[in-house]
């Protein structure tokens, strides 16, 4: 009956108080995150807690946990950016004028545009040139080890069997290796069918070979970087 039941509720209570108290003191609640495959229990005490520091005495773990792969190609980049487009890349030796392939690489010129319309380039130098070969910019430390694409990470090549490193004024994506684009790009001086299929051709020059071909012949060290600093002012996106 009713007193039965709640005698026996209170017995058990009775017999269990220590047990309940601890509840009591430290409430737990569990919780699904939303569309993630992960979850949440969160407890009153704070991490400083000695029930709860482990070997490296730093409480309890908090850590970001590598994305499926699932997550990592919704973080991958969008290639909705625009499909036609040309720049003025005004530098301290003269304007060169790029027609850009946004049709057929509209990625790689979506995250170059991108970057000239945040000023990522502004100020930035070709740290590299090298006569019959090319200039290559785009790296903010300037040494050629920086930079980094729109998306924060390496990007895949958009390597189009049509685009080749066939004249001078081919605008092309440096790299390391296999889709490991960033912000860097170089300038052809010549044809250079050897880096066909290896890098990716996303636009050419229309107007401003002999400002090229003027940083091509400027005087430069024995790690190919010139004696007199040639930067880039900033890049106009013609519509």
């Amino acid at each position: 009956d009713e007193s039965a039941s709640s005698s026996l509720g209170a017995g058990r209570i009775s017999s269990s108080g220590s047990a309940l108290q601890a509840k009591i003191e430290d409430p737990c609640v569990f919780a699904c995150a939303l569309k993630k495959d992960r979850f949440y229990w969160f407890s009153k005490r704070e991490p400083q807690d000695s029930e709860t520091l482990n070997a490296n005495n730093t409480g309890r773990d908090v850590f970001n946990e590598r994305p499926t792969s699932d997550q990592q190609k919704l973080a991958a980049p969008s290639a909705s950016g625009p499909t036609s487009a040309s720049i003025v890349l005004h530098s301290t030796m003269g304007d060169i004028t790029v027609q850009l392939f946004g049709e057929d690489c509209p990625t790689t010129v979506q995250n170059l545009v991108t970057h000239a319309k945040n000023n990522y380039y502004n100020g930035t130098n070709f740290h590299r040139v090298i006569k019959d070969f090319m200039l290559q910019g785009g790296d903010p430390k300037g040494d050629g080890t920086g930079g980094e694409s729109i998306w924060g990470q390496e990007f895949e090549d958009e390597i189009r069997p049509h685009l080749r490193h066939d004249k001078a004024g081919v605008l092309s994506m440096a790299n390391c290796g296999p889709n490991t684009n960033g912000s860097q790009f170089f300038i052809t001086t010549v044809p250079c069918p050897w880096l066909d299929k290896k890098h990716t051709v996303f636009g050419k020059v229309t107007k401003g070979m002999d400002v090229v071909h003027a940083i091509e012949n400027t005087k430069v060290n024995q790690d190919n970087r010139p004696l007199t600093t040639i930067k880039i002012i900033n890049m106009e996106i013609l519509s």
